[in-house]
């Protein structure tokens, strides 16, 4: 929209990210995500943990995570660095925290007067009263992770999108030389929005990002979702045709050309992503 861009804010608990699911997350796909729509970052904020003791003796993990903090610079993230620190349980047992809750809800609040829309990368249902404060300042509140995701955080979220839908987000660890995601051949990410008691069904994915998330119906030329077909008999061990269809339950999947109708498209070698 020429003349108007909404201003942006990512804050991302990176910790709660990476130990539920979303490890070697794209932090750039995330910014372009969080930006659709002509969207302009104002604050991009990651929340990231280390261990300052075991840097002292293990260079290797050292060097891993300075890298990290480097990458995610380059993609205009101020990172924010919460080191853990060491207890004792009643036993005598040595054990880490490194919390970064608070310094990210509280951040998020501070700057909100200047945002319009925020995007909180994390599951954790402590954040529930932080979308309510956002949304009170009269910000839009996006919520995006991955699995072990709060029912409460997903219902008070403007928008919520499993981490694992988003084009290129997470990598589908068979990427290669495969073409683009959408394309056939590729290896894509979705949901079964539909399944016919005669054994068959359709799955939906995102083809690319785009502000059009509302138009789920993939016969809409305006639609950023695509629709393949699919056979009860290529669904993974432990679901049933008739636990479909389900927006729980996430597939990973192979796009083919279709051998039902011409033009159309196929998932096979369908597995279960995610938690439900």
């Amino acid at each position: 929209m020429a003349g108007y861009r909404t201003a942006v804010g990512i804050y991302v608990d990176a910790a709660n990210i990476q130990i539920n699911g979303g490890f070697g997350m794209q932090y750039d796909v995330l910014r372009e995500y969080a930006c659709r729509g002509y969207g302009e970052p104002i604050r991009l904020n990651a929340y990231v943990t280390y261990d300052e003791e075991r840097g002292k003796r293990d260079r290797q993990y050292a060097t891993r995570a300075n890298n990290f903090f480097s990458t995610i610079r380059e993609f205009g993230y101020k990172v924010i660095i919460k080191q853990y620190k060491w207890y004792k349980d009643d036993e005598g047992n040595a054990y880490a925290k490194a919390n970064a809750d608070l310094d990210m809800a509280v951040d998020a609040l501070l700057q909100s007067q200047s945002l319009g829309r925020v995007l909180l990368a994390t599951g954790d249902g402590d954040f529930v009263q932080v979308v309510r404060a956002l949304q009170n300042q009269g910000c839009r509140v996006e919520v995006l992770a991955f699995d072990n995701v709060s029912s409460d955080l997903r219902r008070e979220a403007d928008v919520y999108l499993s981490g694992y839908l988003v084009p290129n987000l997470l990598p589908t660890g068979r990427n290669g030389e495969r073409p683009a995601w959408g394309e056939p051949g590729s290896r894509v990410r979705g949901i079964c929005y539909h399944r016919n008691s005669d054994g068959f069904g359709f799955m939906r994915f995102l083809r690319r990002i785009s502000d059009e998330l509302w138009i789920t119906d993939t016969r809409n030329p305006d639609s950023p979702y695509a629709s393949v077909f699919f056979r009860d008999g290529d669904l993974p061990d432990g679901v049933r045709g008739t636990d479909l269809p389900s927006h729980k339950l996430l597939f990973e999947f192979d796009i083919q050309p279709s051998t039902v109708k011409e033009g159309g498209l196929q998932a096979t070698n369908i597995r279960q992503v995610g938690q439900p």
